[in-house]
């Protein structure tokens, strides 16, 4: 197997915003190689504890090697990081001082060509982030109907010929099953227009980017997890969040503001009937951006921002 590599994004401004506690209990919701998590491990001592959490077998096996330094210290779980509560409730865990998520694709699973995530190798249609589950990418493209297509590549490619990409693979299959990643490139090259495809970047990035969401369902998860993480932390306890794409942090951003908004009330009213008190501070009004240094030696931190949010015990 080819070595598990990950460059952690933002790493030095995601520890410094942690605020680590030599003691303190902390989840790393996104394994993947364990470079965050090697961090934050270090900086504890004895009586510290860290939670890594990830879905992919690959990551796993390779973080527990990573880790082994601080064995003491560290608990890894095969989950997914939407199921954080029931993963801290069995290890006797109430509360935790901070977490992370870095919802990047490593780069061992864009570079190992039999996973399915890249358009660059030719490869089965696969982007599961856990193998274990039976649905691919393959079954997507080859089962979902025209609208469905269309409505994923458009909600999550944003990509403005969705609805031609869409007709040109309801078209294609009706010969035969569109099973490997070229054939489907094939397809969206042939669906956009030569004059765009000169100019813009690779046709086929936003329609993979939309399969692999919806294949993994990675926004419904994102959202469905950060209210339940700020329940979970201690007081001034932080949630750190790297995204790499806008639909992911604008999803970070409405929810960390929810949590930080007191009364919702209509402002014509005299008095507050929502009782509603707020849940912390969003520490980030603006989102951490990669430095021009990282920039310059992890190309695929371009597009990557962090947003930290602390809880406040009322």
């Amino acid at each position: 197997m080819e070595e598990f590599s990950h460059k952690s994004v933002l790493l030095d401004e995601t520890i410094g915003n942690l605020n680590i506690k030599p003691d303190g209990i902390y989840v790393d919701g996104t394994l993947g190689g364990g470079g965050h998590s090697y961090e934050i491990a270090s900086r504890l001592s004895v009586k510290g504890r860290l939670i890594g959490i990830d879905q992919d077998a690959d990551a796993i096996n390779a973080a527990t090697e990573r880790l082994k330094p601080y064995a003491d210290r560290v608990t890894i779980v095969r989950n997914n990081y939407t199921n954080i509560a029931e993963v801290l409730k069995e290890l006797g865990i109430d509360k935790v001082d901070g977490i992370i998520l870095d919802l990047g694709v490593s780069s061992y699973q864009i570079d190992t060509a039999e996973r399915g995530f890249t358009y660059m190798v030719d490869a089965p249609l696969d982007m599961r982030m856990d193998q274990r589950q039976d649905q691919t990418a393959k079954d997507i493209i080859n089962k979902y109907s025209e609208f469905e297509l269309y409505r994923v590549i458009r909600d999550y490619g944003e990509d403005k010929f969705a609805k031609n990409i869409a007709k040109h693979i309801a078209a294609a299959r009706l010969d035969k099953e569109i099973e490997t990643t070229f054939e489907l490139t094939e397809i969206i090259k042939a669906a956009i227009p030569m004059k765009i495809r000169a100019v813009g970047g690779h046709p086929a990035k936003k329609t993979f980017q939309a399969i692999r969401i919806e294949l993994n369902k990675e926004l419904e998860v994102l959202t469905d997890s950060i209210d339940t993480m700020v329940d979970l932390l201690s007081d001034e306890g932080r949630i750190c969040i790297i995204t790499f794409h806008s639909l992911e942090d604008r999803i970070v951003k409405i929810r960390f503001r929810n949590n930080e908004n007191r009364c919702t009330c209509p402002p014509n009213f005299p008095m507050c009937v929502c009782g509603k008190k707020t849940k912390g501070t969003v520490i980030t009004r603006k989102p951490i951006l990669p430095s021009q240094e990282e920039l310059e030696v992890n190309k695929r931190s371009k597009s990557a921002k962090l947003r930290v949010f602390q809880k406040i015990v009322n």
